[in-house]
């Protein structure tokens, strides 16, 4: 039975379990011949997060390599385009390469140094995630594969260059819908025969244990610095927060940090272009429990139960499952998960361009959608968006699809 009475005040420290479990999701469901491998990351990950030179490093590395703290700014326009209510961004498009997914994969790079590893596995959807893989296997001299569906490799052009440009092997994926999904599991498998010089860095809170659990302990720092620098500006915490959710590493990552808060917590999902099995990505809002890519959570199936074609207009978002952690939060009450149409994206992507001058992620401009609906429900009050990406490599896409209606073509 789901204990509803969770204390968050101790929440980090006592989830997931020893086993990987967030209640009744998450876990390791992976091949015989990679259990002991997940046990030694498992096992080096638990020794170096309490060592002080580890932390120290990472430290060193977000304040002179990746400008962190990245600011938290009052979108002053927006808000009062919209009414009273005001709208707040947490810039992590500032982060070095453009996203918040450098924190992660900063710290997965110390990891693998840690572990005497040699290259990088992973796979990417918008690309940023393999940007930021890229750039830490630069920074740290090791090798880099990225696994990319054929489809994100056209519509996120600039990303791939980037990849390149970094040293990075960009490795096409053609089977299937050729996205996110069959990218995962084209590097998983790669990785099956090379885990002994390689380690797979996952690029959201998904996957097998301990790879959630170390990748929102990797994100918390967007939080942390959110938590505090708000409180600075303002004299008191926000009303609402509001993050974008694919995988789910920007959203816990804000969260993480006001969960024992009384904050209210929004995850926005992709609608996409209807509530159909395949003009969506909204997992949680009309999927069901299921194990895929070696863990247990909340997927969407096709009739014979196996993972559903899923879409959006964002290509990190279109990921037919969550994060362990969301399933359980969503579970638990605690994280709202709403949704943002494609329309309703690309509406928020144009009015904060013109706005703010800040042009988002389309990622992330899901996220700037519902926080502008939520705006003008609650009338009064704060919202904080993490804003976890910005939107050049998006531009391309934008302008070839929408640029008669956003009168920029």
């Amino acid at each position: 039975m789901l204990e509803k009475n969770v204390d968050f005040a101790v929440y980090a420290k006592t989830t997931p379990n020893k086993e990987g479990f967030f209640g009744t999701y998450g876990g390791a469901f992976i091949p015989p011949q990679l259990v002991d491998e997940f046990k030694r990351i498992d096992i080096a990950y638990q020794a170096i997060c309490k060592s002080s030179k580890f932390i120290n490093e990472l430290r060193r590395i977000r304040k002179e390599f990746q400008g962190r703290p990245t600011p938290v700014g009052h979108c002053e326009r927006l808000s009062n385009s919209i009414g009273n209510c005001q709208i707040y961004l947490k810039r992590e498009d500032l982060n070095h390469t453009g996203a918040h997914k450098l924190n992660h994969c900063m710290g997965e790079g110390l990891l693998a140094k840690h572990l005497g590893k040699k290259k990088i596995i992973a796979e990417t959807g918008a690309g940023q995630h393999g940007v930021a893989l890229a750039t830490a296997a630069a920074y740290f001299g090791l090798e880099c594969d990225i696994y990319m569906g054929e489809v994100d490799i056209i519509k996120q052009a600039p990303n791939v260059s980037r990849m390149k440009l970094l040293g990075a092997r960009v490795i096409p994926v053609s089977h299937g819908l050729k996205t996110l999904k069959e990218a995962v599991d084209a590097a998983f498998e790669a990785y099956m025969g090379e885990f002994e010089d390689a380690i797979y860095c996952i690029g959201s809170v998904v996957g097998p244990h301990p790879f959630p659990m170390m990748v929102r302990d990797f994100q918390a720092i967007v939080g942390v610095e959110a938590r505090q620098q708000f409180f600075d500006m303002t004299g008191e915490l926000p009303d609402a927060i509001v993050a974008c959710v694919g995988g789910g590493s920007n959203a816990i990552g804000i969260m993480s940090a006001f969960l024992n808060d009384s904050v209210e917590l929004y995850g926005v999902e992709p609608l996409g272009i209807g509530t159909k099995i395949g003009e969506h990505a909204a997992s949680l809002t009309y999927g069901s429990e299921g194990v895929m890519h070696g863990f247990n959570s909340i997927m969407l199936k096709d009739e014979k139960g196996e993972p559903a074609p899923v879409y959006s207009i964002a290509s990190g978002l279109d990921y037919p499952s969550v994060g362990p952690e969301h399933a359980y939060l969503h579970d638990l009450g605690r994280v709202k998960y709403m949704t943002a149409s494609d329309d309703e994206t690309i509406e928020a992507f144009s009015i904060l361009s013109k706005l703010e001058g800040i042009i988002p992620a389309l990622e992330s401009a899901h996220a700037v959608a519902y926080a502008m609906k939520l705006a003008k429900k609650m009338g009064t009050g704060s919202i904080l968006v993490n804003l976890s990406g910005r939107g050049d490599k998006d531009l391309d896409y934008v302008i070839d699809n929408y640029g008669d209606r956003l009168g920029i073509k």
